[in-house]
């Protein structure tokens, strides 16, 4: 991460790099954050309402943003003269596609096979690592059913060998003799 974030930070068009940034941050899908327009995003409460046209689910989405994506969107939004987030070259429409600038990013970066796809399943490897709830990682992710989440649980160990450890400790104390 700190040398993509590196790479990202160095390229030259810092547009195309607050797409990725925001993939990162948020987990969302490459084509969420494409077609995002600035009206579904209150920076104020930190919300980015997804409309159901733009989900996978075909559901309304409302995904918490960290202060670091709220950053980088205010950034953006001081520059914006679109409603789009990301403004193509077409008038009226946000930009299609980012291929041959990752390309370049991810190269640079020396990860030749990184997908930008692998952003979510990175996002969620970490949040689940570090505790979290698969229910929370897949609402996050939007996803609808538990099963899709399910492929983060294998990382789900470390709290739960702190768990076993914690009532292992207390089954020691409680049944060590007194002196």
């Amino acid at each position: 991460m700190q040398v993509l974030w590196k790479v990202l930070d160095e390229y030259p068009n810092q547009a195309v790099t607050c797409i990725f940034k925001l993939l990162i941050l948020t987990g969302a899908r490459k084509g969420e954050v494409l077609h995002a327009t600035w009206d579904q995003f209150n920076l104020q409460k930190g919300v980015w309402t997804k409309p159901s046209h733009l989900t996978k689910q075909n559901k309304e989405e409302h995904l918490p943003l960290s202060i670091e994506a709220i950053e980088i969107l205010e950034t953006m939004k001081s520059q914006a003269s679109s409603p789009f987030l990301f403004p193509g070259k077409v008038e009226g429409k946000s930009i299609q596609e980012v291929k041959r600038a990752w390309d370049t990013i991810r190269k640079k970066a020396g990860f030749p096979e990184l997908r930008i796809h692998d952003f979510r399943h990175t996002h969620a490897a970490h949040l689940v690592s570090n505790g979290f709830t698969l229910n929370i990682v897949g609402k996050l992710l939007g996803h609808t059913q538990p099963s899709t989440t399910d492929i983060y649980a294998h990382l789900a160990d470390k709290p739960l060998r702190q768990a076993a450890q914690l009532f292992g400790s207390r089954v020691k104390e409680l049944t060590a003799e007194k002196k």
